[in-house]
């Protein structure tokens, strides 16, 4: 497996990076990243941002709206928010399952000391409160599989973007399934 390393900060860099090497570059082998962004707001491919985002809060702090090639719901990512990405080649998407990406990273939190549950759709969990959620695309006989960490993220702005005032604009698109949320590092056992 390569590990990649974007250097960068910048949402569009990122998820740029993430959608060059599942549809256009090929290394050979399968791709790890670990990133992180700006304050931003990422998201699903099949959702209506109006219905998923708080527009004057957004606007009133320039915070920049991205949708991401993959399915999920929206997320608010900071610098306190930990990105990661594998791409596979040579799968069948229908035989992937997603908890052999979300079992590993349970694992190395039990050996720091922190029990973790997996919920229904893979989120990672503690306390019954979400810290990473995750989602997918596929792109011929390739995977991108990508997910969240909040480590020590603003919460309270996650709340503010991602809190949509009553009587918006309802559709069909696909909405985000809102759940109580936490950050990792108050779990900790080692500061």
């Amino acid at each position: 497996m390569i590990y990649i390393e974007t250097d960068s900060n910048l949402p569009y860099v990122n998820l740029a990076f993430e959608e060059y090497f599942l549809k256009q570059k090929d290394l050979g082998d399968d791709v790890f990243m670990l990133w992180q962004n700006e304050p931003s707001i990422v998201v699903g491919s099949f959702q209506n941002i109006i219905e998923e985002i708080n527009r004057g809060y957004v606007e009133n702090h320039s915070i920049p709206v991205l949708r991401r090639i993959s399915g999920g719901g929206a997320v608010y990512h900071d610098l306190g928010n930990l990105c990661f990405s594998f791409i596979l080649g040579d799968i069948a998407p229908e035989l992937v399952n997603a908890s052999r990406f979300a079992i590993p990273v349970v694992n190395a939190l039990a050996k720091m000391g922190v029990h973790v549950d997996v919920g229904k759709r893979n989120d990672l969990m503690i306390d019954g409160k979400k810290f990473s959620g995750n989602a997918m695309a596929v792109h011929k006989n390739r995977l991108l599989y990508h997910g969240t960490l909040l480590f020590d993220s603003n919460l309270e702005v996650l709340r503010q973007v991602l809190h949509v005032p009553p009587g918006k604009i309802e559709s069909k698109a696909i909405k985000s399934v809102k759940s109580p949320v936490t950050n990792l590092r108050p779990y900790m056992p080692e500061n």
